[in-house]
């Protein structure tokens, strides 16, 4: 009884929970459709709201916000909106934080999260998966030298909450698994691990003499 139970679980809890993220993703998003006059929302056009409708709305802006950003009078435009938000006191503090941060996770030249890596973590002999995140600059390195790494050490189950860390380059070890297999492995505590690169298409590459499975 309580094996096939667990079985029931390991099925459905998957399931719900992306179904369940899903949902409050496509909520979210739907949120966009307020953006719209009365006259031209679902339920005045067909009398029943149509959920996802916000999801095609949301990327339709948000392209054509890239669209108007990449080209000379965007940029232009862009630039005074920052400067304008920059002179509102709080606001300035919110936007100019966010910006920031924004900026170092997604542009195409940035580097932060693009590689995982072990670090030791929380104590000398012990270990943990890291997100390298770049190296330190200006002042930190008047104090600490040009050989330190700025790692991000995500906690288990929330990887949205973690620690900030300043490693030794000669401590920090990098990995062959992915940024999004390294979140997996540290949600999982350690259950999902990925297998090694040359193993993920169901074949292990031996090279004769070698040991398939090296001890560190």
């Amino acid at each position: 009884m309580r094996k096939y139970l667990i079985a029931g679980l390991l099925v459905w809890i998957p399931l719900v929970i992306t179904g369940w993220v899903l949902k409050l993703l496509i909520d979210t998003m739907d949120q966009s459709l307020l953006l719209l006059p009365e006259r031209f929302r679902t339920e005045a056009l067909l009398g029943v709201h149509i959920p996802g409708l916000g999801v095609i709305l949301t990327v339709s802006i948000v392209l054509l916000t890239g669209v108007i950003a990449a080209n000379f009078f965007g940029k232009k435009l862009l630039h005074w909106w920052h400067l304008v938000l920059q002179r509102i006191p709080i606001v300035r503090s919110i936007y100019g934080g966010v910006k920031q941060i924004s900026d170092t996770l997604f542009s195409p030249e940035g580097k932060a999260f693009r590689k995982a890596v072990l670090v030791r973590y929380p104590q000398h002999d012990t270990w943990t998966v890291a997100l390298l995140t770049g190296e330190p600059q200006h002042e930190v390195t008047d104090h600490l030298g040009f050989e330190y790494y700025a790692v991000f050490v995500p906690t288990t189950p929330n990887i949205t909450a973690g620690f900030f860390l300043l490693v030794q380059k000669s401590e920090v070890r990098p990995l062959n698994m992915s940024v999004d297999e390294a979140l997996r492995y540290i949600i999982s505590m350690g259950v999902a691990e990925p297998p090694r690169p040359n193993h993920r298409n169901g074949t292990e590459m031996r090279t004769s003499g070698t040991d398939p499975n090296p001890q560190p």
